[in-house]
C-alpha cells in the first residue's frame, strides 16, 4: 500500500506540473492565478519549451536562447513563444503527457481499499487534469 501511495503522489505532481507547465502558455491568468507567460519571462525551461526546442528548426532555437538563456525577451516574445509552440504541437503534447500521468496516479489507487479516502484522492486527480480541458 505504501508503494501504491508513493507512486500515486509522485504521478500526481508530475501531472499537476505538466498541466501548470501548459498553462503558463495556453492558459488564462484565471486559470493560473499568476500571469500567463510568467515562467517565460523567469527564464524556466519547462516541457512544452523543450519539445519546442527540440522540434524547432535552427533559428527557432536562436529565438529560444535569446529569450530564456541570455534573457533577452523583447515586445512580442511571448505571443512568438506560443506560436512556436502551437506550431510544434509542445502545449497539446505536455497536456497528453499530463493525462497519461494522471491515468497512471488513477492506476495506482487501484491498489488501495474502495472508500471515501480513496474517492478524494481520485477526485484530485480529476480536478488537476481538468484544469486544461
Amino acid at each position: 500500500m505504501k508503494a501504491a501511495a508513493r507512486t500515486y503522489g509522485l504521478e500526481l505532481g508530475f501531472a499537476f506540473q505538466m498541466v501548470d507547465d501548459a498553462l503558463d502558455y495556453g492558459g488564462t491568468s484565471a486559470d493560473l492565478g499568476k500571469d500567463v507567460g510568467d515562467d517565460f519571462r523567469e527564464g524556466k525551461i519547462t516541457l512544452p519549451v523543450v519539445l519546442a526546442v527540440k522540434r524547432g528548426t535552427d533559428e527557432d532555437r536562436a529565438f529560444w536562447k535569446r529569450c530564456l538563456e541570455d534573457n533577452d525577451i523583447r515586445d512580442g516574445d511571448l505571443d512568438q513563444a506560443i506560436a512556436l509552440m502551437t506550431k510544434y504541437d509542445a502545449i497539446s503534447d505536455t497536456v497528453q503527457r499530463a493525462r497519461d500521468y494522471g491515468a497512471s496516479a488513477m492506476s495506482a489507487l487501484d491498489q488501495l481499499p474502495e472508500g471515501p479516502h480513496r474517492d478524494a484522492l481520485a477526485d484530485a486527480v480529476a480536478f488537476c487534469i481538468a484544469r486544461v480541458c
